[in-house]
């Protein structure tokens, strides 16, 4: 244990990155969490929305979702996860980040939205002439299920980033 303890006071601490893979990867300090996110997925909830103070986070926390639902095993030997998991059920997992959403007018944030789920259907090969972002998602969702026989994963990062823009707009 004492050697654990060593090897991780050595490591480099992961500031400013967000993604897990990157951080495992790399060697960086890692706090695991995993036993937490194994609890999360294998709870009865099939939605889950997740709200955390600013940089507490919440994009690291998606990011390892999204490893896991990935079926990236690899990534977590020697994490709680290992041991916890199983299965190891690769979903497709529909990434959305809604970081660089911030400062956007309705129209362009509608674009923006558009434009990362033209991006997913590509790599689903889709293709799809609607404005309507919500028709997108929902035929996306559906194919993606038809395609791989398993349900869809969808993540959504910095859902928040949008929201902050507007949240102290005074009413005209």
């Amino acid at each position: 244990m004492e050697e654990r303890s060593m090897t991780q006071a050595t490591k480099l601490y992961p500031i400013g990155i967000q993604t897990f893979s990157e951080i495992i990867n790399k060697n960086y300090l890692y706090i695991d969490k995993t036993e937490h996110v194994y609890h999360m997925t294998h709870s009865a909830s099939k939605y889950m929305f997740l709200s955390r103070p600013r940089r507490f986070g919440k994009s690291l926390l998606t990011s390892t979702l999204r490893t896991y639902f990935e079926g990236r095993r690899d990534l977590f030997k020697g994490l709680a996860m290992e041991r916890l998991e199983t299965e190891w059920t690769e979903y497709p997992v529909l990434h959305f980040d809604m970081s660089l959403g911030k400062h956007m007018e309705k129209e362009q944030l509608e674009r923006y939205l558009l434009s990362q789920l033209e991006q997913i259907e590509e790599d689903y090969g889709i293709h799809s002439d609607s404005p309507d972002s919500n028709i997108r998602l929902t035929k996306l969702i559906r194919h993606v299920y038809e395609q791989t026989g398993r349900q869809a994963v969808v993540l959504i990062d910095e859902y928040d980033a949008p929201l902050l823009d507007v949240v102290h707009e005074e009413k005209n």
